[in-house]
């Protein structure tokens, strides 16, 4: 797992994770699946298209999840 990746879910932050900490976790994950801390330009639209599908299957994911003993809001 790349350890830059944070969990983003109560209790682990207090407050639900922002757009900004769902994208920078897709992104740290698709550096690290791809082997590229920056795309060159011929591979920048794949990457970046593979960071914004990955931060909204992330929000899906927290949106959809229950955490047992935690209020939701």
């Amino acid at each position: 797992m790349c350890r830059s990746i944070k969990t983003l879910r109560p209790p682990a932050i207090p407050d639900e994770a922002t757009e900004e900490e769902m994208r920078a976790a897709a992104l740290q994950y698709v550096r690290k699946v791809s082997g590229f801390r920056a795309p060159a330009a011929h591979n920048e639209e794949v990457f970046d298209r593979a960071v914004a599908e990955i931060a909204e299957a992330t929000r899906r994911l927290l949106d959809g999840l229950e955490v047992r003993g935690a209020a939701r809001a």
